[in-house]
C-alpha cells in the first residue's frame, strides 16, 4: 500500500539501544514506509555529553516534532532512564504538544505463563498510561503480523492525543539513573 507523505505520522521509537536495536531495525525495515521516523540512532548523539544536555537534544531535536511515541519493550527496557525521559517528553504538553503512546512487547520480554505482561516489568510511565486508558500495549508477534495492525495502532495513538488527553499520567519524577542492566 502506498502512503501519501502528508498522511504519515511522525513516530519516535524509544528502545533500549544495547538490547533491542535489532528489533528497532527490523521494525523500520518492515514499517518505515508507513511513518516519518523521528528516532535517535546510534551515533546521533555523543554519549559523553551530560545527561541534561542529552535530554535537551532528544526533546528539542526529535520528540518536539513527533506525534507518536512507540516504545519497544524488551527484557530490560523498564528501568532505562533514556526511555523514561523520552516517554515523559512525549507526554509533556510543553515539549511540542502531546504525543500518542504505544508499547510493543518484544520477543525478548518474558510474558507470564498465561501470556500476559506485568506492569512492574515495563517502563513505569508507560504502565501508568496503559492503566489510565491513554496508551495501548501490543505484542511484537501480533502487531508485526499485518501492516494494517501497526497502521491502526499508530492512528489510534495519534487520535488519543486529543480524544483521550485527559487520561495522560505524567506525574512521576523522571529517572535520574538506569535501574536495569
Amino acid at each position: 500500500m502506498e502512503i501519501n507523505n502528508n498522511s504519515k505520522h511522525k513516530v519516535f521509537i524509544s528502545y533500549y539501544h544495547k538490547d533491542d536495536e535489532r528489533y528497532r531495525n527490523e521494525f523500520e525495515r518492515l514499517f518505515g514506509h508507513l511513518f516519518i521516523n523521528k528516532s535517535v540512532h546510534d551515533g546521533d548523539i555523543d554519549s559523553d555529553l551530560s545527561d541534561e544536555y542529552i535530554k535537551k537534544i532528544i526533546q528539542q531535536g526529535y520528540i518536539t516534532d513527533s506525534s507518536v511515541i512507540l516504545v519497544l519493550v524488551g527484557a530490560n527496557t523498564y528501568g532505562r532512564k533514556h526511555v523514561d525521559w523520552e516517554i515523559s517528553a512525549g507526554l509533556n504538553k510543553k515539549v511540542g504538544g502531546y504525543s500518542g503512546l504505544i508499547g510493543i512487547l518484544l520477543p525478548t520480554y518474558r510474558l507470564q505463563p498465561n501470556g500476559n505482561y506485568q506492569y512492574d516489568n515495563i517502563p513505569p510511565r508507560l504502565a501508568d498510561n496503559i492503566k489510565s486508558g491513554y496508551a495501548n500495549m501490543y505484542t511484537w508477534t501480533r502487531v508485526c503480523s499485518q501492516e494494517s495492525l501497526i497502521m491502526n495502532a499508530v492512528e489510534d495513538a495519534f487520535n488519543a492525543r486529543v480524544e483521550r488527553s485527559v487520561k495522560i499520567v505524567n506525574t512521576r519524577k523522571q529517572f535520574d539513573k538506569d535501574y536495569s542492566s
